[in-house]
C-alpha cells in the first residue's frame, strides 16, 4: 500500500487542532498525517491541590494542560500515565499543543484508526546528539541548599525532546517517531561527534525498550553536509539497532546531498531497494521539490512542480515496484502536493493497466489465432467506427 499524507496539519484546515487535521486529511482521501512536534517546549510546575493531586494523568482535563510526567525527586521522570500525583510531586507540562490534556491522546488514535490515517511524528529540524548530555564542569556550590540544579546541555535537551515524542506518538498509536542526530560540532572531531552520539542514542534506545514503546525511531537522510546523516551512515546506523531504529528516505535531501542524483526512475527504484530490508512496516519517506547549491547543501524546499527532482519518475518506480512504502509531502504546498502525489501515481498506473490490458488482448489474439480458433484479420476490412 502507499500512503500519502501532508507534513503537518492542512494548510486548508478551517481548525488548527490535530482532530481537525485529521479529518481534514480523510476528506481529501490522503491516509497519512506527520505531526510537526517543532517548538516542544516543557517546563516543571506544582500540581494544583484540590484538582490534581490524588489523580493520575491519564484523569487530568485540559484544564491541567497537556501534563506528560511526573517528577517525584527520584533519578529520572516518571511517563506511566496512571502513576497517582502527590502533593510533593513537579508536573512536567508540555506547551505543544497537539492536544488538550495526554488523555485525549487515545481518543484521537482512536479516530485517525477509524478515518485510516496512520499517525507519525517530526521532532525539531535543528536537533543535536552529537554533544555530552551531562555538563561535567559544572560544580554544584556545596554551602548552598538552594543552589539551581546544573542547565540542561543542548544535547540532553534534544534527548529529551525524543522522550517526549516517543511517549506522545505511543499514546496517539504511530508508528514513526522522525528525527535527525544534528551537525558536527567545529570545536570537536568528527570522530568524537560521532562516538557521542552512538553513546547518546545508545542510551535512548534502552530508555525506549525500558519504557515499551512501540513506535519506531526514524533518523533520515540529511541534506546539509555538515550534518550527520548520510545514506550510509544512516544504514550503519540501523545495523546497529536493529528493529529499533529504521531508515527515513527524505528524498529532497538526499537529492541534495548527492548534488542532483536522482533522474531516471532506476535511480528512484535502486535507492529505496535499499531502505526495504531495514522497513518491516513499509518505508517511510518525504518529499519535495527542492533548491540546493553546487557543494551539496540543501538551500529551500519548493513545490514538486518547481525543481529537478521530478516525481514523475518516482510515480513509475512506484508503478513498477508497488512497495509498502509512505509518502509524507514536505513541499511548501503541503495537502495540494500530497493530492497532487497520489494523482500523478494514480495517472501512470492507470496508462500502465490500459497498456497491460492492450499487449493481453494482442498476445491472447495471436494466440487464438496460431490453435485455429480465430482467423486472421482480412486486411482488406475496414476498420470499425
Amino acid at each position: 500500500m502507499i500512503r500519502y499524507g501532508p507534513a503537518g496539519i492542512p494548510l486548508s484546515c478551517k481548525g488548527r487542532t490535530l482532530k481537525d487535521g485529521i479529518e481534514d486529511v480523510h476528506n481529501l482521501a490522503l491516509t497519512a498525517l506527520e505531526i510537526q512536534m517543532v517548538r516542544p517546549k516543557t517546563f516543571f510546575r506544582a500540581p494544583d491541590e484540590d484538582e490534581e493531586v490524588g489523580r493520575s494523568i491519564r484523569e487530568l482535563d485540559g484544564e491541567s494542560g497537556f501534563v506528560i510526567g511526573i517528577d517525584k525527586g527520584e533519578d529520572d521522570i516518571i511517563y506511566d500515565p496512571d502513576v497517582v500525583i502527590d502533593e510533593e510531586d513537579n508536573l512536567l507540562e508540555m506547551a505543544s499543543g497537539i492536544a488538550y490534556c495526554f488523555n485525549d491522546l487515545y481518543a484521537l488514535g482512536n479516530m485517525a484508526r477509524r478515518h485510516d490515517v496512520a499517525l507519525s511524528l517530526h521532532t525539531p529540524y535543528y536537533m543535536d546528539l552529537g554533544g555530552e548530555l551531562y555538563d561535567d564542569s559544572y560544580e554544584m556550590p556545596e554551602d548552598d541548599e538552594y543552589a539551581e540544579m546544573p542547565p540542561e546541555t543542548l544535547s540532553m535537551q534534544c534527548f529529551n525532546t525524543l522522550r517526549n515524542g516517543g511517549v506522545v506518538l505511543n499514546a496517539l498509536g504511530g508508528n514513526v517517531v522522525v528525527t535527525n542526530l544534528g551537525p558536527y560540532d567545529p570545536k570537536r572531531s568528527r570522530e568524537d561527534t560521532e562516538a557521542n552520539m552512538m553513546d547518546n542514542l545508545s542510551e535512548l534506545m534502552r530508555w525506549w525498550k525500558s519504557m515499551k514503546l512501540k513506535p519506531k525511531l526514524g533518523v533520515e537522510v540529511t541534506g546539509q553536509q555538515d550534518v550527520w546523516g548520510s545514506l550510509d551512515q544512516v544504514l550503519d546506523l540501523c545495523d546497529s539497532f536493529k528493529g529499533a531504529v529504521v531508515p527515513v528516505l527524505n528524498f529532497a535531501q538526499y537529492q541534495s546531498r548527492t548534488k542532483g542524483s536522482l533522474i531516471t526512475s532506476t535511480d528512484f527504484a535502486d535507492l529505496i531497494a535499499q531502505f526495504v530490508p531495514y522497513s518491516k512496516d513499509g518505508v517511510y519517506s518525504s518529499f519535495s521539490n527542492v533548491e540546493f547549491d553546487t557543494e551539496g547543501n540543501e538551500k529551500w524546499l519548493t513545490p514538486l512542480k518547481k525543481g529537478d527532482l521530478k516525481f514523475e519518475r518516482l510515480a513509475e518506480c512506484l508503478a513498477d515496484m508497488m512497495p509498502e512504502i509512505t509518502l509524507i509531502s514536505s513541499s511548501p504546498l503541503l495537502e495540494h502536493d500530497a493530492v497532487y502525489m497520489r494523482t500523478l501515481t494514480e495517472r501512470v498506473l492507470s496508462k500502465k493497466a490500459a497498456k497491460y490490458l492492450k499487449d493481453k488482448k494482442k498476445s491472447d489474439e495471436a494466440a487464438a489465432i496460431a490453435n485455429g480458433t480465430l482467423a486472421p484479420a482480412d486486411p482488406n476490412d475496414e476498420p470499425e467506427a
